[in-house]
């Protein structure tokens, strides 16, 4: 519940209503440098990075996925488990505007609009993850499981 070093941001106001502990992370953020600058700054696994995509349907529907920062998305095959025709990532002013955070800082906490969520299945199997606490250069490291007890999730198997 505590936050231990970092900004006060959207999601870690999210993070606190809804009683998560939580551990800021601070690093240089770099731009285009993605899950591999952080991980790398931070001395940790790329893999137990979590990247927070927006993305969405054939009808400009918005939606938000969670994926390891090592693996990308199939977007083929996001689209037939969520049952539309495509999905593609939004570009980042339609991000910004639909969650309210700067491309690079994108938190599935505490987003301007209420998006479906969908978490690539495998993350619940670490033992804690590092996501993006809203502003570039912030990461929070959480149990995995908190993602299922604060946010509506549905779970994916789409990673490329």
């Amino acid at each position: 519940m505590k936050n231990t070093n970092g900004p006060e941001t959207q999601a870690t106001k999210y993070l606190r209503d809804h009683k998560v502990t939580y551990q800021g992370h601070l690093y240089i953020y770099e731009v285009n440098g993605g899950t591999k600058a952080s991980s790398l700054a931070l001395g940790v696994s790329e893999h137990i990075v979590i990247k927070t995509l927006i993305m969405e349907d054939e009808f400009e529907r918005p939606m938000i996925v969670l994926m390891h920062g090592d693996y990308k998305v199939s977007t083929k095959e996001l689209a037939r488990q969520v049952g539309c025709k495509k999905v593609e990532p939004c570009t980042p002013e339609v991000a910004n505007r639909h969650t309210g955070f700067l491309v690079g800082g994108t938190s599935p906490f505490g987003t301007k609009k209420k998006m479906p969520i969908y978490l690539e299945r495998s993350i619940l199997d670490l033992p804690q993850i590092y996501i993006n606490g809203g502003r570039r250069g912030f990461l929070v490291s959480i149990s995995p499981s908190e993602l299922l007890r604060v946010l509506d999730i549905k779970l994916v198997d789409v990673s490329n």
